[in-house]
């Protein structure tokens, strides 16, 4: 099941309170207060994991909560801090404040660690309280409480390229030649339900390139209105570098001129969001195998209009394939929005295990 939408609801552990005791020993008259502080409560943290690739397991399960901090005892022993609770997200997701709608974060690489809620101070104990004329202090601090949040995640995938075009036109077959997905494939419209990822790699050792595909849904006219699968995973190529265009040039479309095709998908791109329409685009005619002659030849002229590239290829015999391949890695590596040598993940800070003791402390530990 492909979720790529989740809203969730988060509270951080509460502190642990602090103690009020009286150091009591044989022979220790007047032992002075010994009461412990609070332990913190623990944070919890959001890491991006190459493990997952859905937000599934955030749908059925909504509400997260971490540990509280222990209570303070006697004998100035603090209370233990609690569990910090890491969410792992896929990468690619973007972290929303659900109720002002802010962009927290977005995780564009593996690994990356922040934290969306800090667990609350623990209460200090009445050590702290003691002074020259306070001896014996019975003020102690109760824990603070951890943060509550609600936050939105959206997962948009992170693909160099992506595959769009009309349902049926040879989308998945493609990405299935040009990779090692294995998308399921028919002879009938709506085939593709939901987004696929694969990895290409183009060359020979040591000079080999890789850049990932992702193959959508197909588009119809009025797609933007909702009509198909509506535009909903066309968000998922707001990041790729590059477009690539496929159009069928056969018969079996049903569609007489290619050109229109063109037209109507970009214009849907444009109207999702006109950043979509600007990327640079490769234009594909597939089915090449049984193609109709006169589409192809208007597509090849609109193609020279407009100065786009145009490959001819067929995704069943592998027709054209290297060299689309080729051109699809140096359009890639000309135009990818997030460089090989960006910078490296995010690492949370997390509190310590131990409570530190607080800044303004006075008197005996």
């Amino acid at each position: 099941m492909f979720i790529d939408e989740a809203r969730i609801r988060i509270k951080a552990g509460d502190g642990g309170n602090g103690c009020m005791a009286f150091r009591r020993e044989k022979f220790v008259p007047r032992g002075g207060p010994s009461g412990g502080d609070g332990g913190h409560g623990g944070d919890i943290l959001m890491a991006s994991s190459l493990s997952h690739n859905t937000l599934v397991h955030f749908r059925f399960n909504p509400e997260h909560k971490s540990e509280r901090g222990g209570h303070g005892l006697g004998s100035n022993m603090s209370g233990y801090a609690g569990e910090h609770t890491v969410l792992k997200v896929p990468v690619g997701t973007l972290l929303y404040d659900d109720d002002t709608g802010e962009l927290i974060h977005d995780f564009a690489h593996p690994n990356e660690e922040i934290v969306i809620a800090r667990g609350g101070r623990g209460g200090r104990g009445n050590q702290h309280f003691a002074t020259s004329t306070h001896q014996a202090p019975r003020e102690h601090e109760l824990g603070r409480p951890g943060e509550a949040r609600n936050y939105r995640l959206e997962l948009r995938l992170l693909a160099d390229a992506g595959l769009v075009g009309y349902p049926n036109v040879g989308k998945s077959t493609l990405i299935s030649r040009l990779s090692a997905a294995k998308p399921k494939i028919a002879n009938y419209a709506f085939t593709t339900l939901e987004p696929n990822l694969g990895v290409v790699q183009v060359g020979d050792a040591p000079y080999e390139q890789s850049f990932t595909v992702a193959d959508l849904p197909g588009l119809i006219e009025g797609a933007h209105l909702g009509a198909g699968l509506g535009v909903q995973f066309l968000k998922h190529i707001e990041r790729t570098s590059v477009l690539v265009h496929l159009i069928d040039v056969s018969d079996a479309s049903g569609r007489p001129d290619p050109v229109e095709d063109y037209k109507v998908i970009t214009a849907e791109l444009k109207s999702f969001d006109p950043a979509l329409a600007a990327k640079p685009t490769i234009l594909v005619a597939n089915k090449a195998d049984v193609a109709n002659p006169d589409k192809l030849k208007k597509l090849v002229a609109m193609a020279k209009r407009k100065k786009l590239p145009l490959y001819t290829i067929s995704a069943v015999s592998g027709e054209g394939i290297p060299a689309l391949k080729f051109a699809m890695a140096e359009a890639v590596a000309m135009h990818r929005q997030i460089p090989l040598d960006a910078p490296g993940p995010v690492s949370a800070k997390r509190k310590p295990h131990y409570p530190p003791p607080a800044p303004n402390a006075r008197g005996r530990r």
